[in-house]
């Protein structure tokens, strides 16, 4: 049976000290969930993050919570994943990019690689 948001919300502010809240875009998240949660999972280790809803004006699903052990943990995340500022539309939530960082595979060669 699956827990409660409420628990989870509590289970994580108690045992993960920082929280990014990032707002849900108008059409979701779509793929872009599964690349964050592969990317939290490789860069800080699965046992060093957690992401819970975190409802801004009432509505529970436009805006989800992640919480890190620590803030460069969390910094980096917002660098990776999020505009880099928060909007006042987004009630003191970031939003995600629409871009992603170029792979060094898609760099033209420039024959020092």
């Amino acid at each position: 049976m699956p827990r409660s948001p409420r628990v989870l919300i509590a289970e994580a502010e108690r045992e993960f000290p920082v929280r990014v809240r990032v707002a849900v875009p108008a059409n979701g998240f779509g793929e872009q969930l599964e690349t964050m949660y592969a990317w939290l999972d490789e860069s800080c280790g699965a046992d060093s993050w957690r992401s819970a809803p975190s409802g801004m004006r009432g509505v529970v699903n436009d805006a989800v919570a992640f919480y890190f052990m620590d803030a460069t943990l969390a910094a980096a995340f917002v660098n990776r994943f999020c505009c880099g500022v928060i909007i006042e539309t987004a009630d003191g939530a970031y939003t995600v990019r629409e871009d992603a960082p170029l792979r060094r595979s898609d760099l033209p060669n420039y024959g020092w690689r």
